[in-house]
């Protein structure tokens, strides 16, 4: 009678583990870089919407020589100027004002 050496090659547990232990560090490491650059994200998008904002009030004093109301509901209720509507901060979700002396987007010093 002939014995045969069967040799399965399969991982041992401590090899599974090991390798779940891995992934799980590699998985935390990743989701901390995204989630720091989705927060950068929303900043600069603020900067941007407080650019847009100024530049519609610019056209708006051009236009109509005075400046909009702070609240800006005279120029974001205008289609001509905001067509999807007057943006919100979207670091806060607060609305924006501006100065009516200077015509200048006022806080959001993110």
């Amino acid at each position: 009678m002939k014995q045969h050496n069967h040799s399965a090659a399969a991982f041992s547990l401590v090899e599974l583990v090991a390798v779940v232990a891995m992934l799980g560090v590699l998985a935390t490491i990743i989701i901390r870089r995204v989630d720091g650059h989705h927060d950068t994200g929303k900043t600069a998008a603020c900067h941007v919407y407080q650019g847009d904002i100024g530049i519609q009030v610019e056209l708006w004093r051009h236009n109509t020589g005075t400046l909009p109301a702070s609240n800006l509901a005279t120029i974001g209720t205008d289609i001509n100027y905001f067509p999807g509507g007057l943006p919100t901060c979207p670091v806060d979700g607060s609305s924006y004002t501006i100065d009516t002396v200077t015509g200048l987007v006022v806080g959001h010093n993110h």
